[in-house]
């Protein structure tokens, strides 16, 4: 089913990296519930939704013989709760309505063949620079889950959203937040240096298995000192009313629809709001297969170069993309914001995962943590973390291949090799290297360069930041 020797891979080198990918991205199980319920979701069913929404997800990946793994995506779901919520209103329902419109339209671009031809205007000056801009973002996400770094906030240059209680309450910070490496005095931060130098031995040494092994060994090395624990009992006993919680979450995402176009004074910020999700949820995917898929092999040239001439969905690619465009919808209706392709899968794929039984494993992961989500939790984010930042160093290959004397080439590869780390967004550091593009060809006399649909989602990325300007 998977051709693993097609792929030049084996049954034990999928199964490693397919787990090797779910517990470095096993914190979204937490994470995501902790952001939607601040919007009201019931903290129980925006668990099992995550589980359900993530393992649903992947096995379509799986499908699609491709070692990508989807879940509810970071970064949106803070649009979710803190944006469409709590800034404009809508309630938790309506917003997973507005969810379920998106991952609607995006099929519609997808079965269209729209999408495929968005990827193929992108100019391979551009996609190695994505390639590389994902190493680095994912990189700095390694540092921070690692726990090395802490920021300062000056007086008066933040906001607290939730309320005073630390617990719950979340703080937004303006630029006078500076970040700086902590203080190494702690147990779990010399653990998570102690992880990050012997994944790196192993990588280096070229060990099979390295990345799993250097996660299993910090994560026992933990439970040793007593640093890992995991109530499963408290969790058991409470799994019953969870599934009662996510009853009651199921499908409000189709009864809220009529109340969004009940006020027609509210119509254009319902279509504003859609297109942003949209925006959002399409370029994260577009990045991470575009900049992934060449920088690893896992996508040949000829599938990326060629995409906007396959008909129907005959190659890998074609279909990862079918499913990533389903996944959005399936998961509002479970209960969860957009659903998409996580860049986490890299860990995976530098762990040698080639085909859909890495995604098979991880979706299984999925699953099993509807039921013992303590134990993927247990694994603490200093012992995964490292692969991140391993990944990162593979990921920067492509810069390699970028004329960085042609500045008009320079300047925008420079954008997207960075800007997505700075403002945390695979999307957004696309928008800007997409305008930088832009304007650097049109400048230099070099307009006709410019792909018409990267110059339409070039304005539509415009467009994107003038709306949320104005809002």
């Amino acid at each position: 089913m998977f051709r693993l020797k097609e792929h030049g891979t084996d049954a034990r080198t999928e199964v490693v990296a397919g787990l090797v990918t779910f517990f470095t991205m096993a914190y979204v199980i937490v994470v995501n519930q902790a952001i939607l319920s601040q919007a009201g979701v019931p903290a129980g069913a925006a668990v099992l939704a995550t589980c359900v929404a993530a393992a649903v997800g992947t096995a379509m990946m799986a499908l699609a013989n491709v070692p990508y793994a989807q879940a509810p995506g970071m970064g949106i779901n803070a649009f979710f709760t803190f944006t469409v919520c709590f800034g404009l209103g809508f309630s938790w329902q309506q917003a997973l309505g507005i969810v379920f419109i998106c991952g609607v339209a995006n099929f519609a671009i997808t079965v269209t063949s729209l999408r495929k031809h968005i990827i193929a205007a992108i100019p391979k000056v551009l996609q190695c620079a994505i390639g590389a801009g994902i190493g680095v973002f994912i990189a700095y996400i390694g540092v921070k889950d690692a726990g090395l770094l802490q920021f300062t906030s000056d007086p008066g240059t933040y906001v607290a959203l939730g309320g005073g209680d630390p617990a719950t309450t979340t703080i937004v910070s303006g630029s006078g937040t500076i970040p700086d490496l902590v203080p190494l005095g702690t147990p779990a931060l010399v653990m998570a240096v102690l992880s990050i130098a012997l994944m790196a031995a192993l990588t280096v040494r070229k060990v099979p298995g390295a990345i799993l092994i250097a996660i299993v060994a910090s994560s026992a090395a933990g439970a040793v000192g007593g640093m890992v624990s995991f109530d499963l009992r408290g969790y058991m006993t409470g799994l019953g009313g969870a599934f009662a919680e996510l009853g009651g979450v199921f499908g409000q995402a189709l009864l809220a629809i009529p109340s969004l176009f009940a006020d027609s004074g509210r119509t254009p910020t319902v279509l504003a709001t859609i297109f942003a999700f949209s925006l959002m949820d399409i370029f994260d995917t577009i990045g991470t297969f575009v900049g992934t898929g060449r920088a690893t092999g896992v996508f040949t040239e000829g599938e990326i170069d060629g995409l906007a001439s396959s008909r129907g969905f005959k190659t890998r690619l074609d279909k990862a993309l079918l499913a990533d465009s389903l996944a959005t919808s399936i998961g509002a209706l479970l209960g969860t914001s957009n659903t998409t392709t996580y860049v986490e899968s890299s860990a995976g794929i530098a762990a040698g995962g080639r085909t859909g039984l890495t995604s098979a494993v991880t979706a299984g992961c999925f699953l099993l943590s509807v039921v013992f989500a303590p134990l993927a939790q247990a694994v603490p984010s200093w012992a995964t973390a490292p692969a991140l930042i391993i990944v990162g160093v593979l990921m920067a290959a492509p810069l390699k291949d970028i004329e960085w004397k042609r500045l008009d080439d320079a300047i925008p590869a420079f954008m997207a090799a960075t800007t997505m780390a700075f403002f945390y967004s695979i999307s957004t550091g696309i928008a800007i290297s997409f305008i930088f593009y832009c304007l650097t060809r049109i400048v230099c006399g070099k307009a006709k360069e410019i792909h018409p649909i990267l110059a339409v989602a070039t304005l539509l990325f415009v467009a994107n930041f003038a709306i949320t300007a104005l809002r």
